[in-house]
């Protein structure tokens, strides 16, 4: 039996965790931004349109809002191997452990999945232009991409945690969506 753990979620893992937990809560990681940076083919794209989803990068001074995730030990075996195969297919991310701040003050250590800077799908250089474009328009086997965004943006208003640029990418969107009627 595994002993029990911590996850951060900064994306689709707030809003659809897909895993049984015993405790959640908002939890902030320092010195990591939420970017929307990676290339999805499997889930919010194809391999011929690929989508555009949430990563952790690393930068210095910045600091993400999310949500700690608590995994019983009689669950920890099933949940790692679950958000292996969610998180781990393309080799986007390293799975680290990282000293999350949670609301009310604890600091817990958490599986963290931060971007590999290596990674052919990680993608650096995009404008916020480019970056809406995509969202707008990219669909994938589990949706739309556009969707993916607005559940986000959607959760963290939930939670009261403010994150300007994903704001800001929900209202071009929406803005090229009605460009779109």
């Amino acid at each position: 039996m595994s002993e029990e753990f911590w996850v951060f979620g900064y994306g689709s893992l707030m809003w659809k965790p897909g895993f049984p937990f015993v405790e959640r809560c908002k939890a902030e990681l320092a010195n990591h931004r939420r970017n929307f940076c990676l290339k999805s083919v499997r889930f919010r794209g194809t391999h011929e349109y690929p989508g555009l989803v949430l990563a952790l990068e690393p930068k210095d001074g910045a600091m993400c809002q999310g949500v700690a995730y608590r995994v019983s030990a009689s669950d920890a075996s099933e949940t790692r191997a679950y958000l292996e195969d969610r998180e781990m297919d393309r080799g986007s991310y390293f799975e680290t452990f990282q000293t999350l701040e949670l609301e009310d003050k604890r600091r817990v250590d958490a599986l963290c999945y931060v971007i590999n800077p290596d990674n052919q799908d990680y993608i650096r250089d995009l404008s916020f232009d480019e970056k809406a474009h995509i969202i707008a328009t990219a669909v994938g086997p589990t949706g739309t991409n556009r969707d993916y965004l607005f559940n986000t943006l959607n959760d963290l208003r939930k939670m009261s945690l403010a994150d300007p640029e994903v704001e800001s990418l929900a209202e071009r969107v929406a803005a090229l969506l009605g460009d779109q009627d």
